[in-house]
């Protein structure tokens, strides 16, 4: 299923709070966040599962890449949310598309912002 919500995302179909991108990767914020700061990792090439990913380094995008994206996204979210800590899953039913999840938890309710508001915060 390669018209999957994700992938409109990617083909900008349908709007999302970016907060970074490269060739191969696209981060953004999830709509039905589970915690302020609630981050979607993805290829933007579509993958059904996270382990689909090649693990050839010549292939590109690969798996090691994509979690080198994953490094780069924590790293943002803890440098401007400032969580206790960020808890990664990799899930993946409840949309056909490799995404893995970034989700910080806090010590104190966060401010209120809008996920826009968010989104730039977290690009810095």
């Amino acid at each position: 299923m390669e018209n999957d919500v994700f992938c409109q995302i990617v083909h900008g179909e349908i709007p999302a709070h970016k907060v970074w991108e490269d060739e191969n990767f696209l981060a953004f914020l999830d709509i039905n966040p589970k915690s302020y700061g609630h981050t979607l990792v993805i290829p933007k090439k579509h993958f059904r599962w996270v382990w689909d990913l090649p693990a050839d380094r010549q292939t590109s995008p690969n798996f090691g890449q994509y979690f080198e994206a994953v490094q780069k996204v924590e790293k943002m979210l803890e440098k401007s949310l400032k969580p206790q800590f960020v808890e990664m899953l990799v899930y993946g039913l409840d949309v056909p598309h490799a995404h893995v999840q970034l989700i910080p938890h806090h010590a104190v309710l966060p401010p209120s912002e809008t996920l826009a508001e968010t989104a730039a915060k977290i690009r810095g």
